[in-house]
C-alpha cells in the first residue's frame, strides 16, 4: 500500500530521497521547495535541484517564502498528505504543518544525532576530524533537529574524502533509508526513540569567507579545511591581493614560521606540521597542478603567504 507523501527538499542532496520515494511505489502529491533565485551570469531565476526535478516528473510544487500565512497553511492541509518527508528544505515548519499530516512530518538529516544538529552537518565532521558519519530519519519537532529518531545508517569518513565526497554518500544513503523508513512507519514498526541528551553539537551554518586558510593551525586542521570546504565555500590564501583556492592538499613534516614556503613545490609551514598545496586555481583560471602552476606564477620558498 502506498502513502501520499509531501516531500519538502531544495537542495541535491534531497534529490535522491525524492526520487527513490516516487520509485519505492509512493504517490509524491507534491512537492514543496525555496523559490527560484537569480544564478548565473544573466542573473535569471532558477528553480532549486528539487523543484526542478518536481517539473521534470509532473509533480506539483509549492514555494512560500515562509509558512506561517493561515492560507498557505490551509492549502497543506487540504492535499490530505499521509506525511510529510522533510530533507534541507530550509523553512521552519509551524506546528500546524507538522500535525497536517495523518502520520506527521520526517526528516532526513545528514550526521548521527544528536551530534551535528543544524545547518552544515557534513562540513562541520569533516571539519572536526570525525571518523564517522551517517544520516538519521527523525521526527521533525519545534526545537532544532531534536525529535526522536526513528532509523541511521553509518559510514566511515575516509581520509581523502571531500564534503562533496560525503554530501553524495550521505544523499544515496539518504534515499535508501527513507524508503526503509516509509515502509517502518506503514508497519508500525519504527519505535520512537528520543535523543540522548549529552552530546549535542551544532553544525552552525558555513559562511562564504570561512575557508581563509589560516596558517597559525596545525597541517592536520587545515588539511581538513580544504576537504571540508570542497566545493563551496572553498579553501584560499591571498597572494599579492589574489586569492588562490586550494583544491587539494597533503600534511608534510617542516617547520618555519607559519606561511612560509618552504620549498620550491608549495609546501608551507603551518603552526604544527607543514602543508603541501597540490591543487591550486587563481580566479578566471582551471584547476591546476602545483608544478604547472608555478611554472607561470613562481613563488620561491622563503615566501611568506601571511597577507
Amino acid at each position: 500500500m502506498s502513502l501520499r507523501v509531501v516531500f519538502m527538499g531544495s537542495p541535491d542532496f534531497a534529490v535522491p530521497a525524492l526520487a527513490a520515494i516516487g520509485a519505492a511505489g509512493h504517490e509524491v502529491i507534491a512537492v514543496y521547495a525555496q523559490p527560484p533565485r537569480p544564478a548565473g551570469r544573466g542573473h535569471r531565476e532558477r528553480p532549486c535541484p528539487v523543484h526542478a526535478y518536481a517539473l521534470d516528473h509532473n509533480i506539483p510544487v509549492f514555494t512560500p517564502v515562509r509558512l506561517r500565512d493561515p492560507a498557505d497553511q490551509q492549502t497543506f492541509a487540504d492535499l490530505g498528505a499521509d506525511i510529510g518527508v522533510v530533507a534541507a528544505y530550509g523553512l521552519i515548519l509551524p506546528q500546524v504543518i507538522l500535525d497536517a499530516p495523518r502520520l506527521g512530518c520526517i526528516n532526513i538529516h545528514a550526521s548521527l544525532l544528536p551530534r551535528w544538529r543544524g545547518a552544515a552537518p557534513i562540513h562541520r565532521a569533516l571539519l572536526a576530524g570525525d571518523r564517522e558519519t551517517g544520516v538519521t530519519i527523525m521526527r521533525v519537532v519545534k526545537a532544532l533537529d531534536a525529535g526522536p529518531m526513528l532509523l541511521e545508517a553509518r559510514t566511515p569518513i575516509g581520509a581523502r574524502d571531500t564534503a562533496q565526497d560525503l554530501h553524495d554518500r550521505l544523499a544515496a544513503l539518504g534515499a535508501d533509508l527513507i524508503v526503509e523508513a516509509l515502509a517502518g512507519l506503514q508497519a508500525g514498526l519504527l519505535p520512537d526513540v528520543p535523543q540522548p541528551e549529552r552530546g549535542v553539537t551544532y553544525a552552525h551554518k558555513l559562511e562564504k569567507d570561512e575557508g581563509r586558510l589560516d596558517w597559525s593551525l596545525s597541517a592536520d586542521e587545515l588539511e581538513r579545511r580544504v576537504r571540508g570546504y570542497t566545493p563551496w565555500p572553498g579553501a584560499w590564501l591571498l597572494h599579492e591581493g589574489q586569492r588562490i583556492k586550494v583544491l587539494a592538499a597533503e600534511v608534510r613534516e617542516g617547520a618555519g614560521p607559519p606561511g612560509t614556503l618552504l620549498d620550491d613545490r608549495l609546501t608551507v609551514a603551518c603552526g604544527s606540521g607543514a602543508l603541501r598545496l597540490l591543487t591550486v586555481q587563481r580566479a578566471g583560471k582551471g584547476p591546476m597542478a602545483a608544478e604547472a602552476f608555478l611554472r607561470g606564477y613562481p613563488l620561491a620558498a622563503g615566501l611568506r603567504l601571511t597577507e
